[in-house]
């Protein structure tokens, strides 16, 4: 077997002929017959829409002459404008009892004084109420229910939440 050089070895010479492209004539066609009709387009809508607008304002015009018109007076009007209206007898709801706040129970009256502190820097006054041997900050009392719940708002505005109200029983 006879021994090849392949280090050696010339490579075989290859003609480099450069193809010749076709220019894509019909690509180039296809593009200006689309960017013409996409112009023509456009030029359609802007003659065509200032044609529409006219049409609408004329008919927003007529829809308000409409709308100016002057009502008719009905029979139904006239009905309510007389005397025969039904009364209605208002009642108001009875309180059911004066209210009591209270904000905090504890076991040292140190604690308690501490949150009566703070409630009074909200500008609101309470009391303390040694019950057994616990200390419980009341507030109150509260002719309605909704003074109360004013001052419950007050206080959460200041971060002293925890606060309950309940009927007073002395």
């Amino acid at each position: 077997m006879a021994q090849h050089d392949f280090i050696n070895k010339k490579r075989p010479n290859k003609s480099k002929k450069k193809a010749v492209k076709k220019k894509p004539i019909g690509l180039i066609l296809l593009a200006s017959i689309l960017l013409f009709a996409f112009i023509y387009f456009l030029f359609y809508l802007t003659t065509h829409s200032e044609e529409k607008k006219q049409t609408e304002v004329k008919k927003v015009v007529k829809a308000k002459k409409e709308l100016l018109q002057k009502p008719i007076d009905s029979d139904f009007i006239d009905a309510i404008k007389g005397s025969d209206l039904v009364k209605v007898e208002v009642t108001e709801m009875e309180q059911k009892g004066p209210y009591v706040m209270q904000c905090g129970s504890y076991k040292t009256r140190a604690q308690a004084e501490t949150l009566k502190a703070k409630i009074a820097f909200t500008g609101i006054i309470s009391f303390i109420k040694h019950q057994g041997s616990w200390y419980k900050v009341r507030l109150g009392p509260y002719e309605t229910k909704r003074k109360a719940e004013s001052d419950k708002n007050i206080l959460k505005r200041q971060r002293i939440i925890g606060c309950n109200i309940w009927f007073w029983n002395k």
